[in-house]
């Protein structure tokens, strides 16, 4: 499973399939990040190319280190708010 981030693809901004001939972003990470994550939606209905793609929350690494448009938090954390999270939650980023 993949998250295509290649504005040329008709999928741009859409969950994909391996193999897949344009750039994706694979939903595993050896490094855990993508254990747990939830798809903020950004840039999705309809999906505006070259405005952005996904942007997920996702697990932070052990050393915090900075994600590449994302927002990753500890594990920890995570499951606290997890049980508050549903279908109507927003997510503001300022």
């Amino acid at each position: 499973m993949g998250w295509c981030d290649d504005s040329r693809s008709k999928k741009y901004n859409k969950e994909i399939s391996f193999p897949f001939k344009y750039n994706a972003e694979k939903l595993y990470r050896k490094n855990n990040s993508y254990d747990i994550f939830i798809n903020i939606r950004y840039n999705q209905l309809p999906a505006i190319k070259e405005k952005g793609s996904a942007i997920f929350l996702h697990l932070a690494d052990s050393k915090y280190k900075a994600t590449k448009g994302c927002i990753a938090i500890k594990k920890n954390d995570f499951l606290k708010i997890l049980p508050l999270i549903n279908n109507k939650t927003k997510i503001a980023i300022k």
